[in-house]
């Protein structure tokens, strides 16, 4: 993967693919824990694109992937990730790019097309009311206190919470920096997006049994020109139902927004 370096001296993996074309970029951000390579390869969604001869580029957020891992939760947050964001846009000299999130990257992204008037279209998946009515990813779900326990202790035994459970499951299965995810989950953004100011069209995709994702049309209807799709899978099944790739590429395909379906 190629590196670049931030601001505040923090190396940021990402990958481009070259589909060919002309049209603009597709930056497409992971979800907390994952990375590039697991939300948006191994689904195979960085492959659809490409065949439909997009540009494609994924990012590792700092303290995931091959991006540095910082312990300090001063290094983080989405509005961090969002600087970052622009950063590699920048370094990549495009003047207009689709932009993709999921769940944490949802967040991310969110809050890059809100200052970042290159976006040409935005698409967020695994996130709903939360957004709206928490400013973030649905800590009413997974609190921060539980979620910090369980990426801190030694013990995972001492989760009692289920799903702060999973959560530290799928670090130690994909091989994260618990300090490091512990140091973002501290830091995580938890006040009003300003969904308003975003004005370009947005597509809003969620799994129809995502506790994460609970009623999406809320988000849907607070995005100016936002629609939704619903696709089958709970937060981390819905990514790799073809409906999501489906709807993502069409979607990222045209000019105009498509009609929400449930």
């Amino acid at each position: 993967m190629a590196v670049f370096r931030t601001d505040d001296g923090i190396r940021i993996a990402y990958e481009v693919y070259d589909g060919g074309s002309r049209l603009p970029l597709v930056l497409l951000h992971h979800g907390f824990i994952a990375s590039g390579r697991t939300n948006w390869e191994m689904p195979g969604i960085v492959d659809a694109l490409t065949r439909t001869g997009r540009r494609v580029a994924t990012i590792d957020a700092r303290g995931h992937g091959s991006s540095d891992k910082p312990h300090d939760p001063a290094l983080y947050g989405e509005a961090r990730m969002a600087r970052d964001v622009m950063a590699l846009i920048d370094l990549l000299d495009e003047p207009v790019y689709d932009l993709v999130g999921y769940s944490m990257g949802a967040i991310v992204t969110l809050l890059t097309a809100g200052r970042d008037r290159r976006v040409r279209r935005l698409v967020v998946g695994g996130v709903g009311a939360g957004v709206v009515e928490c400013g973030g990813v649905d800590t009413r779900v997974i609190g921060g206190q539980a979620l910090q326990h369980a990426l801190r202790t030694d013990d995972p035994g001492s989760v009692t919470d289920p799903t702060a459970a999973g959560f530290r499951a799928f670090v130690d299965a994909v091989g994260g920096d618990r300090p490091a995810l512990a140091a973002q989950a501290a830091a995580a953004h938890a006040e009003p997006i300003a969904l308003q100011a975003i004005s370009v069209p947005a597509l809003v995709i969620a799994g129809r049994e995502d506790p994460l994702a609970v009623r999406p049309e809320t988000l849907a209807t607070a995005l100016p020109r936002g629609t939704l799709r619903l696709v089958d899978g709970d937060h981390l099944g819905a990514l790799r139902d073809p409906e999501f790739t489906s709807g993502l590429v069409e979607f990222l395909s045209g000019d105009s927004v498509l009609p929400a379906t449930a």
